[in-house]
């Protein structure tokens, strides 16, 4: 569907102001406003009509049995909210279908799982390797401190090192 930019409005403002001229154009402007809110106001209509109707039929709760009812085989973590949700609110069919008070248990196929290993494993790898430079870093200070103190420093040995005293 064509949109209007500035510049095609302008060029239809001032054609308009040409055509019609500038005594009769606020009187154009307002009728054409008054119809534009008059069709506005029956679509408005219309969409309530339809909304209305679908209702009386049981549209709206069809499409909401079909949502659950597809909700744990496309988005678990979202069935699992919702059962979790309906469980705090108190709804009474709020149950799985099994009659089990457990949330519906996520399903992943094999490539998810995978990736979850990968994940996993690259989750190790970063502890262990944050590990190993923290233990490098405070091996580190400690070597510094004991450095400095036998130099003769004149820091006290419990002085955090941001404070310690320049010289």
């Amino acid at each position: 569907m064509p949109t209007l930019g500035w510049t095609e409005l302008l060029l239809i403002g001032i054609v308009a102001l040409i055509v019609v001229g500038p005594k009769d154009l606020p009187v154009m402007f307002r009728t054409l406003g008054q119809f534009t809110g008059k069709l506005r106001a029956m679509a408005r209509d219309f969409q309530r009509s339809m909304e209305a109707a679908a209702d009386e039929a049981g549209v709206k709760d069809m499409a909401n049995d079909l949502r659950r009812a597809t909700d744990a085989a496309t988005n678990p973590g979202r069935a699992a909210t919702s059962w979790t949700k309906a469980q705090v609110m108190g709804e009474g069919d709020a149950k799985p279908a099994d009659g089990d008070d457990k949330p519906p248990a996520p399903q992943h196929g094999p490539a998810t799982q995978a990736l979850s290993a990968e994940r996993e494993e690259a989750r190790k790898r970063i502890l262990e390797h944050s590990a190993e430079k923290a233990r490098a870093r405070q091996a580190a200070e400690a070597a510094a401190m004991d450095g400095a103190a036998g130099a003769g420093s004149t820091v006290p040995q419990d002085t955090p090192p941001s404070e310690e005293p320049r010289t």
